[in-house]
């Protein structure tokens, strides 16, 4: 999901379940069905990025190209370690967590409508910093690492401000 400067939001999508499941939960104002590829690289110690922080991850989806390297937790990465995954992944947490996630990371929302009379919940099980970026759209270079503002306008909740890496599970009730 790219959202542009001026509010166009694009989705970049692998194949047709994907665009058509995707496009049925969130608002675009275009799709593309592009090849996409996700690669963790290892850190200078060998470890693999998913595991540890410390390596890139990289992301290529048609013109779009995103290298970021990811640093420790976060506060909240920290604090959302003490939670059991059975829990915060659970709906009821999420709608319990909501008010508070509103609040402290503004424009982010634990549960919300996904469209078509369904509800979605974001169980967050963790969160890394992003500490450098090199990315590029059509080849042009997207500049340097900044706090995402204004809010996304995809669906019904944005991303945290500050560069991060969630790790979520997604649960949507129909």
């Amino acid at each position: 999901m790219i959202q542009f400067a001026d509010g166009r939001r694009l989705l970049v999508a692998p194949n047709e379940d994907v665009r058509e499941f995707v496009t049925a939960t969130y608002t675009f104002d275009a799709t593309e069905l592009v090849p996409v590829t996700f690669a963790a690289e290892p850190d200078g110690l060998g470890r693999s990025a998913g595991s540890t922080p410390g390596g890139w991850r990289s992301v290529q989806a048609g013109d779009l190209s995103v290298r970021i390297r990811v640093a420790g937790p976060t506060v909240l990465g920290r604090a959302l370690t003490l939670v059991p995954d059975a829990v915060s992944t659970a709906p009821w947490f999420c709608a319990i967590s909501d008010p508070i996630a509103r609040v402290v990371l503004r424009g982010v929302r634990t549960r919300g409508s996904a469209g078509g009379g369904r509800r979605e919940y974001y169980g967050a099980r963790g969160q890394h910093r992003v500490i450098d970026v090199q990315a590029s759209w059509q080849g042009k270079d997207l500049g340097s690492l900044t706090p995402v503002t204004p809010p996304v306008t995809f669906g019904f909740g944005s991303t945290p401000a500050a560069p991060s890496v969630t790790t979520i599970t997604t649960t949507i009730d129909s």
